[in-house]
């Protein structure tokens, strides 16, 4: 067999394809043989073999390991090696470990992790003896390969097995990184790995105890100092790049998981970080920015990671931020504020690649300046970190900032007066840290906490660099156009004539993009304001810059003029009609052209919608816009993509919707039966949820248009709504469909009114019930409920009759069905408007029923606290025990639905008040809270989503005018259901029937709003 394989080996290595072919399918079958793994080990380890011979038995090896060592593996494939082959093998791989070749070791130290993941600890216990005794040998090979598996080996460690492993493994580890000498950087560069991996594994115990005893103070000392001697060590022999960024992964984790222990050391820390932060910017501008040198240190270490300086920045980045993330170091970054952010705007730098690259690349220059940019680099990650140094230290970061830019443009003046060719760049840095926190400045300036002449900076310096190199005077533009407010009028008007300039063909497309922001920022930032009026001189110039850059640009290019062109246009009526002979063209080819691009063809949407908002632009986009759009929906099935019809059905909604009744013909006889017809043929949910919701806008503009005409076979208007909702609806599609039926069922039944018959109107409820006890997604079952919300507040004794009709399969009512539904669900509704139109329901619901003794009410019950078991109850028990409620009449659950959402809206009137009431920010551990204008981090984004962020559920509601325009949504909840419960609370009916179904929390409730 050894002869046999030997041969096979040495043709797979054949130059010859057809030989090589035919020996990997013989060595394939040779795999059933259970002596086949023990053979490619032995052959692996042993060195008189030939070393490609090695190579390529240890490959195999590898991969027979992963398809063939255990059942239960997920690449497993029969037969299981036998036990006593998987001994043997054991027994022989870990001589490999020690091979002078390290590609070799790699190879035998990965089979090793793979086996020791299976049989690691139980059919392998010498494993981990075996490894220690291999690292304590003083031997460099013998200790490389062992490190290897070590690496793989602790990331399969639980927290029960840490406390036994912990105090023997890392005490040699720290042997061995301290021994620069004996072991190469990346034996050592893997022990600092295996701490870091250790480090976590223990502090995720969640027990302090254990962590003080497996991670001791005297042993974190000795450790953090060892480590921070190495950052100082310069690189060579004993030092690298890769190496001082695992150092710093290792020294950030220590700082939140053992504060305590790190202790006096944090401070010697981040000196040295300080230092290689000052001697690295230098280096990175000599380097990277400028290119003033060759010899790029850049490699890769044996797993073929980079080991590139910017690699080493960005832990240094990071380090600075976790000591911003912790409360009790925090103020160690503060005090270096000045100075931080001094060499962070160094770092802001562009380099000479990149400008390149963005030359070349007009898309990437486009993306790379995104806010949420998914891009990243050193000058994007030094970013990052000013702007998060900005959010925690706002007063002190913009006293540092204009200190820290005036200091620059002083030693950019002396490299400029030197020849300096790349003195441009510092500028362009400064230029861009100062736009992107420009409220921060202007707030401070406000409250003169910084001395800072803006005009005077605007009008001299940052004027003058308009001639100077591409990138700085487009980045001269763009932070002008951020300051518009504050600027003089004159020193506006240049500005504004030097951006129209800058839109100009003969410009480099790094200009043309950054006059295309600038741009856009003037309108943003004056559109709502006295200065607009100095705008509008400049619109039409602006507007054909703009369109001329369109023609020629690429995706990214294009979709940030789209989104400038629309800025535009909603200013002036006059300049809108005025271009709409160019502009309506223009947008109809994106939208036909990107219909599979989201982005795009949104914005091409957005464009027409604007138009259309104007009202002088409507003749035309009739003339134009609807053929295209009929057409589409005409067309046979296969002729167009599902993304073109959809995007169509969406650019038709939002065009009626900003056009006054009553709308033209074409919209009503031909545009509106296409897309029913198109959107009935269709199963896509896409087209199925526009064509819904372009049948809303059309019942919300102009409802008496659809009742009124009826096609040549005499179907009316309503006759296709209601087909479209019966399929929105119909049991035989997804419930996804019905997402959005909830609305345009609600709004067609309460803006139809008695136009509709009882037949009809009984038809779609019962479809809607139908497709609620399918749904099983909370969003569906929301959207179909509040069908039932909206017509309680128009007709609630129709409603109740109705549902009282009707049987379940249960036995039950449908009205037993829809208020067990709702009452279970209702807590869980989401959505401002949504969650006031159920609790303006619920209490319309709860004072008919008492005022009218309903017994069809009175009679139901529904769930109503939770049970739990007296005693300790701990997880498990928890998840074995089945929950148990009481049993609550109707109208108490209701009561209690409405003290709950009560409650919901004083604690969160609680905490907007303490969010506003934040201690000043010069207080050394108060946060800054306010949005940074520019890139996002992380937090920003998170942040936004609270209840006070940007991006709150109550703005994608007022994004709805048919919302918007409920009185309903006017509603303050908080008020309207105080009002309520007081009234009630003082009845003989709650004392009597309601406050003994209350549990502690309600009645506190109830205590809240009468005090």
């Amino acid at each position: 067999l050894r002869v046999h394989v030997l041969e096979l080996l040495s043709r797979i290595l054949a130059p010859d394809y057809d030989v090589r072919n035919a020996a990997e399918k013989q060595i394939k079958s040779l795999e059933a043989i259970d002596e086949y793994g023990v053979l490619l080990a032995e052959l692996t380890v042993n060195s008189q073999n030939d070393l490609a011979i090695r190579q390529l038995s240890s490959l195999i090896l590898k991969q027979y390991v992963e398809v063939h060592w255990i059942k239960i593996a997920d690449k497993f494939q029969p037969p299981e090696t036998s036990p006593t082959s998987k001994s043997l093998i054991k027994e022989i791989l870990p001589h490999g470990l020690g091979d002078g070749n390290s590609k070799i070791r790699s190879s035998v130290a990965y089979a090793i992790s793979a086996i020791a993941h299976w049989d690691w600890p139980d059919e392998w216990p010498q494993l981990f003896p075996q490894l220690i005794q291999t690292i304590t040998s003083g031997q460099p090979d013998l200790v490389h390969g062992a490190m290897r598996v070590l690496t793989e080996f602790c990331r399969e460690l639980t927290d029960t097995q840490i406390p036994h492993i912990a105090p023997v493994i890392l005490p040699e580890l720290l042997k061995i990184f301290l021994q620069q000498d004996q072991f190469s950087i990346r034996t050592r560069s893997r022990a600092v790995e295996i701490f870091n991996t250790c480090i976590c594994l223990i502090h995720s115990t969640g027990d302090n105890e254990t962590v003080g005893h497996l991670l001791p103070s005297a042993f974190i000392s000795e450790l953090t100092q060892a480590l921070t001697r190495s950052l100082q060590v310069a690189n060579g022999p004993a030092s690298d790049f890769g190496l001082k960024k695992d150092v710093l992964k290792t020294l950030i984790n220590l700082v939140p998981n053992v504060p305590k222990q790190m202790g006096e050391t944090v401070p010697l820390v981040l000196t040295t970080v300080w230092q290689e932060l000052i001697h690295g910017a230098e280096y990175y501008v000599r380097k990277e920015v400028n290119c003033s040198e060759d010899d790029l240190e850049t490699a890769t270490d044996s797993d073929g990671e980079v080991l590139s300086f910017g690699s080493l920045v960005y832990s240094m980045f990071d380090f600075i931020e976790s000591l911003l993330d912790s409360h009790k170091f925090r103020k160690v970054v503060k005090k270096s504020l000045e100075e931080l952010i001094y060499y962070l705007i160094m770092y802001m730098q562009v380099t000479e690649e990149q400008t390149q690259i963005w030359m070349q690349n007009p898309d990437q220059f486009v993306e790379d300046e995104e806010e949420e940019t998914f891009s990243f680099s050193v000058r994007i990650s030094a970013q990052d970190l000013f702007l998060a140094c900005c959010r925690d230290f706002k007063k002190e970061s913009s006293l540092a900032l204009v200190s820290a830019i005036q200091r620059h443009l002083n030693e950019s003046q002396t490299k400029q007066r030197n020849g300096d060719e790349n003195w441009w760049k510092i500028n362009e840095a400064c230029y861009l840290a100062l736009g992107s926190v420009q409220r921060l400045v202007l707030e401070a300036m406000e409250k003169s906490l910084v001395q800072f002449d803006l005009n005077s900076f605007l009008s001299h310096v940052v004027f003058n660099n308009l001639t100077s190199a591409d990138l700085l005077a487009g980045r001269a533009l763009w932070l002008a156009s951020r300051f518009s407010k504050i600027m003089p009028h004159e020193t506006m008007k240049q500005f504004l004539e030097a951006t129209v300039h800058g839109l100009d063909e003969t410009h480099s497309p790094l200009i043309r993009i950054s006059a295309v922001r600038a741009v856009f920022a003037y309108c943003e930032n004056l559109s709502n304001t006295d200065l607009v009026q100095l705008l509008t001189p400049y619109l039409s110039p602006l507007l054909s810059g703009l369109l001329s850059i369109v023609t020629q640009a690429s995706v990214e290019v294009l979709a940030l003029v789209l989104e400038t062109i629309r800025v535009v246009l909603s200013l002036n009526t006059e300049i809108t009609t005025q271009y709409q002979d160019r502009i309506i063209p223009l947008a109809i080819a994106v939208f036909l052209k990107y219909s599979n691009d989201p982005l795009v063809s949104s914005l091409a949407s957005d464009l027409l919608t604007e138009l259309a908002s104007h009202g002088t632009c409507n003749k035309q986009l009739q003339e134009k816009l609807l053929p295209t759009i009929i057409s589409i929906f005409n067309a046979p099935v296969g002729k167009v993509t599902p993304a073109l019809v959809s995007t169509a059905m969406d650019i038709l909604a939002n065009v009626i919707r900003k056009m006054k009744p009553p709308l033209e013909d074409l919209f009503v006889h031909s545009a509106f039966p296409a897309m029913v017809k198109c959107a009935v043929n269709s199963d896509d949910n896409a087209i199925l949820q526009n064509a819904g919701e372009c049948t809303r806008a059309l019942i919300s503009v102009s409802m008496d248009q659809l009742f009124v005409w009826s096609d040549c076979d005499g179907n009316s208007g309503a006759y296709y709504i209601i087909q479209l909702i019966s399929l929105l609806l119909s049991p035989k599609l997804t419930e996804h469909s019905a997402t959005f039926a909830g609305r345009l069922v609600s709004m067609f039944l309460c803006k139809a009114g008695d136009r509709l018959s009882t037949e009809n109107v009984e038809a779609i409820l019962r479809s809607v019930l139908c497709k609620l006890q399918q749904s099983a997604t909370l969003t569906v079952a929301q959207s179909l409920i509040l069908i039932f919300a909206h017509l309680i507040n128009l007709k609630i004794e129709s409603v109740v009759t109705f549902l009282s009709s009707l049987p379940t399969a249960s036995g039950d009512t449908a009205l037993h069905y829809v208020m067990t539904e709702w009452c279970e669900k209702q807590s869980m509704f989401y959505g401002s408007y949504d969650r006031k139109m159920s609790i303006v329901a619920l209490s319309k619901l709860l004072e008919y029923g008492i005022s009218s003794n309903d017994s069809r009410l009175m009679n139901i019950n529904v769930k109503g606290d939770r049970i739990f078991s007296e005693g300790i109850r701990t997880r498990s028990k928890t998840a074995k025990e089945p929950e148990r409620w009481t049993v609550t009449p109707l109208l108490v659950k209701i009561y209690k639905l409405l003290l709950n959402e009560l409650q919901s809206q004083l604690d969160s009137d609680g905490k907007e008040k303490d969010f506003f009431e934040w201690e000043d920010e010069s207080d050394d551990d108060a946060s800054g809270d306010e949005e940074v204008d520019g890139r996002q981090t992380l937090s920003d984004l998170l942040n936004e989503n609270s209840v006070f962020g940007v991006e709150s559920e109550e703005d994608f509601d007022d994004d709805d005018e048919d919302v918007a325009n409920d009185p309903v949504n006017q509603i303050n909840l908080k008020d309207f259901i105080s009002n309520i419960v007081r009234q009630f609370a003082a009845s003989e009916t709650h004392n009597q029937h309601f406050v003994s179904h209350l549990n502690e929390e309600e009645k506190m409730t109830l205590q809240r709003i009468s005090t």
